[in-house]
């Protein structure tokens, strides 16, 4: 494992836990020797991992769309800010950058990001960890609303084991190291007649 991407929103969001949680998950992937590919912002949660990663002496590669240089006001002091003409070429790369997925808390673009790479998983397309950072509650009744998702039949057990959750930035990073994706997850159940 060199690299983990870090999904999280360009606000900040209310809880101050949120900002330690970044700053928290930056430091920690930085001491352990691993890089941090994220959406490229200054601002934000984004901007807290990635001057956290930074001051620690880590590599950081941040990657955003033309469209939102201004917008997320992209942050110029990275060891890499990669510019890309489109959303479907931001991902797309900070997954080929990257070898683990994981969202922080943030709004609707974070979610977007982190359930593609966790459908990408299940259909086989990498076995690379995707996980929830569970910072303050904030991804708890999410983690329930999965659990019904399997329940009423529409995801595997295999596939619910293949989202990570933990509530503490080291403990999710050991968790990514740790992560020895299914051999083989099947798409659908079978139904027996």
């Amino acid at each position: 494992m060199k690299r983990l991407c870090v999904f999280c929103g360009a606000n900040s969001g209310h809880d101050p836990r949120y900002g330690e949680a970044a700053a928290a998950l930056g430091r920690g992937i930085a001491q352990a020797g691993l890089g941090l590919v994220y959406g490229g912002a200054s601002i934000g949660l984004m901007g807290a991992v990635a001057d956290a990663a930074l001051a620690e002496g880590g590599e950081v590669i941040g990657v955003i769309p033309q469209t939102l240089v201004a917008r997320e006001v992209a942050h110029h002091g990275l060891s890499d800010l990669r510019v890309v003409t489109s959303m479907h070429e931001r991902k797309a790369l900070m997954a080929d950058l990257s070898d683990g997925f994981i969202a922080l808390p943030g709004g609707v673009g974070t979610l977007e990001e982190l359930f593609e790479v966790w459908t990408w998983s299940h259909l086989g397309l990498h076995r690379k960890p995707c996980g929830l950072l569970d910072v303050a509650g904030f991804y708890s009744g999410l983690g329930r609303f999965i659990d019904h998702v399997q329940q009423e039949g529409f995801l595997r057990d295999g596939v619910r084991n293949m989202l990570l959750m933990a509530e503490d930035p080291t403990q999710m990073i050991a968790a990514m190291r740790a992560y020895v994706a299914p051999e083989t997850v099947a798409l659908i159940n079978s139904r027996e007649s």
